[in-house]
Parts: C-alpha cells; structure tokens; sequence
C-alpha cells in the first residue's frame, strides 16, 4: 500500500465524481503499460445488485469530464472502471478491518522475514500495519511494504 504522490493527487481529484454517482471509490490503479498509461478505478455499492456495466459506463462518463478539464495525466492513457470483484483488491487499512476473518494474498515491495508473498487470514488491522495468520502463525505486515493485496475469494 505504498501509494504514490500521482495515485494520492488523482483520488483526491476523482472521488468526489464517483461519490456523486452514488458509488464509493474502492481504489485506484495507475501505471504504464507500454507506451501508454492505464488509469483504472474500482468503483463499490451497498446496492444488493451490485456494480454493473451501465454504473462503470456513467462513472467512466462522469470522470472522463473531470480528466479532461483538470488533464492531470501526460500522454496518452486508458481509462478502465469496473467493480472490485471477488478478489478485490485492499487499498486502504479500513478495507483490511472490514475484512477480518477472510483470507488475503499480500505482495510486497521488499522480503520481510525472507517472502515477498503472503498468503493468510486477517487477524486485524489499524491504520500502520495488518496482522495475517500465515500457517499458524501471525505475521505483521506494515502497510508501507505492502506493494499489491486482495481477497482470496471463498467460492
């Protein structure tokens, strides 16, 4: 969860454009993808019917509005919004505490006791670091190593 000042700046910049869609702004990814760049939103709902493609063709309307009048991305890039889906990803220490119980796979920018991978239960979270229950034992992971983390779906 490393986030960078760009990601920091384009939420700050496009959460108030989701929210007045009705949806929550789960998390935002930014990065390049050969000669261009890929800007993808995972947009939520407390809706029973969930995230459909009509709620990412509005939000994606929406926020295509505010990118072009505030043009804070250089060159070419993609816009992509879609729903969390089942494995969705864990951006913020709040999404950890609200999945405790559930399994996750945390990458991380660095080894920490010798993994860049791990693969456990949630035991808890607070706004520095979550704690995995990882073969028995429990490991805590500062949020500032963690590179990417999502949700091992309980199909």
């Amino acid at each position: 969860m490393a986030i960078s000042k760009k990601v920091e700046e384009l939420t700050s910049l496009l959460e108030p454009a989701v929210v007045a869609c009705g949806f929550e702004l789960w998390g935002l990814e930014f990065f390049q993808q050969g000669r261009h760049s890929v800007l993808r939103l995972f947009i939520d709902t407390d809706r029973e019917s969930g995230v459909g493609v009509d709620d990412c063709s509005a939000v994606s309307h929406q926020v295509s509005g505010v990118l072009d009048v505030e043009d804070p991305i250089a060159g070419e890039y993609t816009l992509e919004v879609s729903s969390p889906g089942w494995d969705r990803g864990l951006f913020k220490p709040s999404q950890y505490q609200r999945f405790v119980g559930e399994e996750a796979n945390l990458r991380l920018n660095a080894p920490l006791q010798g993994r860049r991978r791990y693969k456990g239960a949630i035991q808890s979270a607070d706004d520095t670091q979550v704690s995995l229950l990882v073969d028995g034992v429990v490991v805590q992971i500062p949020f500032a190593s963690v590179d990417k983390a999502n949700i091992v779906p309980n199909l």
